[in-house]
């Protein structure tokens, strides 16, 4: 089938959206029609920027008459290519539905529509005396609703949770055109199937996110933060019960000390600590009371004694610890240039230490030459895997030779009975690599849902399944 021109398309749309919410400008579809991943060309035929629920319907009814396919765009800090118009794909942004339109104090929650950075979310919660938790080093830029549709994880995962946990109520648009209240924003709700749970994480393969109501909590105690270096891997998870036993940790992260390097490159800042080490590890524990600082210590030398760090720092101010964060935060800035190739890629937090080693034999049998950058959230087993582009070596070749490298890597997954995604999603980076986590079956069902919600698949098609 001949796909419309961008012209035609651009004829069709002006019937629904004023001209300014339209957009067939070269640099637009080059913006719009492409995430963080920079492995896929953009090749959307228009952007459009709906304003309100019924727009997106009124979009879905006219990409299902004349079969056009809808792309969602939120903030594009995506690592998968589930944000990327590659085939002439209508991409649907909504970065003009950034209202938050109720908070409920006896609810604790926020209603938001989808185009609301994370970060704006997180700053009227702290307004309003609650706490938004989710967090990650895109907040300042990415937006609810994809945080929503990927099922974020972020940095506190060990101590709250993914996103799905703050999601008391979605509207959605389905590939039918319906409009679907989910949840309702209710505590208790046992009446069946909870569909909101399916579009958490469905990467806009099912519908569009038109509007949410997100759970809220108590505003965190002051916390403090440690940097550690780590000589060996496998005390890692050592050190994290040593800490976790007396104290209340927010984050438990780590890199690589490269990783660090590359922080180092791009930013005025001097290394924290004075002795190099291998890997390093960041937490944050919670100053519940006048003593957790003196345990926070004690568990430090604890480590110290048993050889399981060889130095270390632990905040002593709000602007250090916000310091200290951005060791961990800058990494993917860092490494940008070098168009890495991601894995995010998670085991049980028990198994990663023998994974880790795993890997590192497998990338250096086959590509002795790839430079591995590695950070994660050690603490729920979620590791980033980056191998970077070397510099003299084009983007398509870089990004053959580790896709077959990806085979070995995977097979590893599959062995340790881990996740290919474990909070980027598989967008069209990892469609081919679901089945090292999913069973036949499982993603036969998986495109039984979508065939119910969207039967025609013009929703985010390509992705996913």
């Amino acid at each position: 089938m001949t796909k419309p021109s961008s012209y035609s398309i651009n004829r069709r749309l002006t019937g629904l959206f004023d001209t300014d919410d339209i957009s067939v400008e070269d640099q637009d579809l080059l913006e719009y029609g492409q995430d963080w991943t920079r492995f896929y060309k953009p090749d959307p035929s228009a952007v459009v920027f709906p304003r309100n629920a019924q727009q997106v319907r009124d979009l879905v009814e006219l990409a299902r008459k004349d079969h056009l396919g809808l792309v969602p765009s939120g903030g594009r800090t995506g690592m998968s290519g589930g944000a990327c118009a590659i085939d002439k794909e209508i991409v649907v942004s909504f970065q003009k539905m950034n209202a938050i339109m109720e908070f409920d104090r006896d609810d604790a929650t926020l209603t938001v529509e989808p185009g609301v950075v994370t970060a704006n979310l997180q700053q009227r919660a702290w307004d309003e005396g609650l706490f938004y938790p989710v967090d990650f080093g895109s907040s300042g830029s990415s937006y609810i609703g994809g945080n929503i549709a990927t099922n974020a994880g972020g940095i506190k995962v060990l101590r709250y949770g993914m996103t799905r946990n703050w999601v008391a109520g979605l509207k959605v648009v389905t590939g039918n055109g319906d409009l679907l209240e989910l949840n309702g924003g209710l505590v208790k709700n046992n009446t069946g199937y909870d569909l909101r749970h399916l579009f958490v994480g469905s990467e806009g393969t099912l519908g569009f996110i038109v509007e949410a109501t997100m759970k809220l909590t108590g505003q965190p105690l002051p916390a403090s933060v440690v940097l550690l270096a780590v000589p060996n891997m496998s005390d890692c998870l050592k050190i994290l019960q040593v800490f976790r036993k007396g104290l209340t940790l927010n984050a438990f992260e780590f890199f690589s000390d490269n990783a660090m390097e590359k922080v180092l490159s791009v930013s005025e800042f001097s290394r924290p600590i004075d002795t190099e080490s291998p890997y390093y590890v960041l937490l944050e524990f919670e100053r519940s009371d006048k003593t957790a600082l003196e345990r926070a210590e004690a568990s430090f030398a604890k480590c110290l004694k048993q050889g399981l760090l060889v130095d270390g720092i632990i905040a002593s101010s709000e602007q250090q610890n916000k310091q200290l964060w951005q060791y961990r935060e800058r990494i993917t800035e860092s490494i940008t240039s070098r168009t890495p190739y991601k894995n995010d890629i998670a085991v049980r937090p028990s198994q990663v230490p023998s994974f880790l080693r795993a890997i590192e034999q497998v990338t250096s049998r086959y590509f002795p030459e790839f430079e591995i950058v590695w950070f994660g959230h050690i603490g729920d087993g979620n590791l980033h895997l980056n191998i970077l582009r070397p510099e003299d070596w084009d983007v398509s070749s870089f990004k053959t030779a580790c896709d077959e490298l990806n085979h070995h890597i995977l097979d590893l997954v599959s062995t340790f009975k881990g996740s290919v995604s474990a909070e980027h999603g598989i967008g069209l980076l990892k469609k081919a690599y679901l089945p090292y986590t999913r069973s036949e079956r499982e993603i036969d069902l998986l495109r039984n849902l979508k065939q119910v919600f969207d039967p025609d698949s013009i929703m985010n098609p390509g992705k996913l399944i």
